[in-house]
């Protein structure tokens, strides 16, 4: 499980990198402008860590349906060499997919201006820029990736209501046992549910209900909440963590009431 973490902490680094720091320099500087090839290079890394994420997000259902339902195999069906190929896969399958997005996207004559309406480049943006026929071939691959996000979502669905059967026949006696299989599995349902609802919905819906206000709200919400929610999410399940953030937040309190006394001494 740290194992994938860990690959999931880097791709939501990665993530909020590739668009916050150029939207605060934008905002600080007072501009809106950036170059072609910092487009390119923005679109590419963040379709590429945005699907490593996803695909992390699925290995890591795989990994929560085996430790719970097959907690007896878990040695042997997750081994480090199976958790090294399957962590390499989904890197490799996002490389590919942002690869195969950039290229299309840009191999599209523009010719509706250079204006884009969000505060990074983003393929649906881009693409009502282009007045070219050979849009299709973006909406193909449009296609192509929602069967395979698809695919995932049914292995998602269908592991959970695997995990869900398996903690509801723990006898009731054992409440800890619910509780710890609960508390494993919730905080990623809900990393899930907000990145796939938000991600569907910005991608998917309908012209008419297209503004400016939802198309940043949408792209806010599933390129930066999730990853910014991530590290919290799962690190406060971490009890260490936990006792480490009560004993920073008394100390602070503690150095904070001894500079006011002193301030109201020396006054």
């Amino acid at each position: 499980m740290f194992f994938f973490l860990l690959n999931l902490a880097l791709s939501d680094l990665g993530s909020i990198c590739t668009t916050v720091p150029k939207a605060m320099h934008n905002s600080l500087w007072d501009t809106s402008t950036i170059s072609y090839s910092g487009c390119v290079a923005q679109l590419f890394i963040l379709v590429f860590f945005i699907s490593a994420e996803f695909s992390l997000l699925t290995i890591m259902c795989y990994d929560r349906y085996v430790s719970i339902c097959k907690a007896l195999h878990y040695g042997t069906l997750l081994g480090s060499r199976a958790c090294a190929h399957m962590a390499a896969a989904a890197w490799a399958s996002a490389f590919l997919t942002a690869l195969m997005h950039t290229a299309n996207t840009f191999s599209l004559p523009l010719c509706h201006g250079n204006a884009l309406g969000q505060f990074f480049c983003e393929i649906p943006h881009i693409l009502k820029l282009s007045c070219s026929h050979s849009k299709l071939r973006e909406l193909g691959l449009f296609v192509l990736s929602a069967l395979l996000y698809f695919a995932c979502f049914v292995f998602i669905v269908f592991s959970y209501v695997q995990i869900f059967r398996a903690v509801l026949r723990i006898p009731s006696e054992q409440v800890q046992g619910r509780h710890k299989a609960f508390s494993t599995c919730l905080p990623h349902l809900a990393v899930l549910s907000l990145f796939i609802s938000t991600g569907t919905f910005a991608y998917l819906k309908p012209p008419s209900m297209s503004s400016p206000s939802l198309d940043l709200a949408l792209s806010v919400l599933y390129s930066v909440v999730p990853p910014a929610l991530n590290p919290l999410i799962y690190s406060l399940r971490n009890q260490e963590l936990k006792d480490g953030m009560r004993k920073m937040m008394t100390v602070s309190s503690e150095a904070l009431n001894s500079l006011f006394c002193c301030r109201a001494f020396r006054m």
